[in-house]
């Protein structure tokens, strides 16, 4: 057996996956560095509020307070054990050593690493509509984080619109803090829900929680529309109306915000730099980095765990966070408790048939590429439009994600492709009418979120130090 003073792991992420791979890392006796860009742990799902809000779990978390406040107590009780580091974002990696910007500091430091686990989190899955860049638009994630870490809402009377699970659940949470949710526009039909009900099932009590957040939202008298497509968002200094249409007919609500989002895409960043495989996911109809049952990932020494190696969930990103721990921990010679490992390892196989029917309920708009106009802008870093997208496409000849984005400059802006990538890939391949997954991905860049230019670097450090 090794001893473990010669691990010097690194966890980048302190959301579920994270926060649980750190704690199994600690019981082991190792202290592991844990980089997150948040200035409290938690992660998106179980983001804490700033310290002096105090706001009960169960405002904030509803029916997950007691698994927030379980993941919250697991980083609470290993954070002298560890070294945690807050407010810290990784925007690059390269040699076994990773570059860290300190946001209250504004300073950029390099932390070395022998072992990294990397979970990354996911984001929301954009698909633009007309009008998405006025100000009362947000994405789901971005309406949540309102609501659960600085205690307001994006509006008074508030659409909800696009597909997932997510759609539903901040609804529900808008509509208990006291907002007017105006309508629920789901682009999935209620026949796609009732064909995943077998695979639901597989997980009663997540399901019945879904269940329960439809029916709250019909008893309170939300308008829950399915099957809708929508077509812009109405509005001159700011939202005021959107327009959806459904079964061929046109409708109009008015509003002051909305929230959209087609559940959620893996930040895959990290795992693109630092050289992990990448396949196809045709579930999650997205290019994922490869990585085995127990997390280690194509790159030796290098760990992927949570939905930043594909969407599972808050609960699958505990156990692979675990999981991910325990597998380098092996991999380092120590002796790891062999049957925890196998239990895990069916939990997350168990779960798998659950993630079919979310996305049997929940379907991706295979046909949006089709209904986006011209003038459609679907990079606004660099105010790119469809129009241009296809004009540029019929111009060059491209048929590669990264050809088109140097042509035309989609994906260069500050976002770097992370808001605008999959709709970029979608225009791009009904353009010139292959599957998606024959036109490629952006390939990761350093930094891969926006950073000062004028940074101070800091002279190499020891992950320990």
């Amino acid at each position: 057996m090794r001893t473990t003073l010669a691990l010097q792991p690194v966890i980048v992420g302190a959301g579920p996956a994270g926060i649980r791979a750190a704690q199994t890392l600690a019981g082991y006796g190792i202290k592991p560095v844990l980089i997150d860009e948040a200035s409290r742990a938690g992660g998106q799902i179980y983001r804490r509020p700033p310290v002096h809000f105090k706001r009960a779990p169960e405002s904030l978390y509803g029916m997950e307070a007691s698994r927030a406040t379980a993941v919250h107590g697991a980083i609470d009780g290993v954070v002298g054990s560890i070294d945690y580091r807050p407010d810290s974002l990784a925007w690059n990696v390269q040699d076994g050593r990773l570059d860290v910007m300190h946001g209250p500091t504004q300073t950029t430091r390099t932390v070395p690493y022998r072992q990294l686990i990397v979970a990354s989190g996911a984001t929301d899955r954009v698909l633009p509509v007309p009008g998405w860049t006025l100000p009362g638009v947000y994405t789901l994630g971005g309406a949540q984080v309102a609501l659960k870490f600085q205690g307001c809402t994006i509006g008074s009377r508030v659409v909800f619109m696009g597909t997932g699970p997510l759609l539903y659940l901040v609804a529900y949470q808008y509509a208990k803090a006291g907002v007017e949710v105006a309508a629920v526009l789901d682009t999935a039909h209620f026949a796609d829900q009732l064909a995943a009900v077998p695979a639901m099932l597989t997980q009663p009590a997540v399901f019945m929680k879904g269940v329960y957040y439809v029916g709250w939202l019909r008893t309170h008298g939300v308008a829950l529309h399915s099957g809708v497509r929508p077509v812009r968002v109405l509005g001159d200094q700011r939202t005021s109306a959107v327009v959806w249409e459904q079964d061929g007919h046109e409708h109009t609500l008015d509003c002051d915000a909305i929230g959209f989002g087609y559940a959620l895409r893996s930040e895959t960043q990290l795992a693109d730099l630092l050289g992990c495989r990448f396949a196809f996911a045709p579930m999650q109809r997205a290019h994922l980095p490869e990585r085995d049952a127990v997390g280690r990932s194509s790159v030796a020494g290098v760990y992927l765990a949570g939905d930043g190696a594909g969407i599972m969930g808050a609960d699958a990103a505990e156990w692979a966070g675990e999981l991910a721990a325990l597998s380098l921990l092996a991999d380092e010679g120590v002796h790891i408790d062999a049957d925890r490992v196998r239990k895990l390892e069916r939990k997350l196989a168990k779960l798998s048939r659950f993630r079919e029917g979310l996305e049997r309920a929940f379907p991706f708009p295979q046909d949006w590429a089709a209904h986006a106009p011209d003038e459609l802008v679907v990079c606004r870093c660099e105010n790119v439009t469809a129009g241009e997208l296809r004009q540029t496409i019929h111009d060059s000849g491209a048929d590669e994600l990264n050809r088109l984005k140097a042509l035309s400059r989609v994906g260069m802006g500050r976002c770097q492709g992370r808001m605008c990538g999959v709709a970029a890939a979608e225009i791009l391949a009904h353009a010139v009418g292959k599957p998606v997954q024959l036109v490629g991905r952006l390939r990761g860049q350093a930094p891969i979120k926006p950073i000062p230019i004028h940074l101070l670097h800091v002279a190499s450090e020891g992950a320990g130090a």
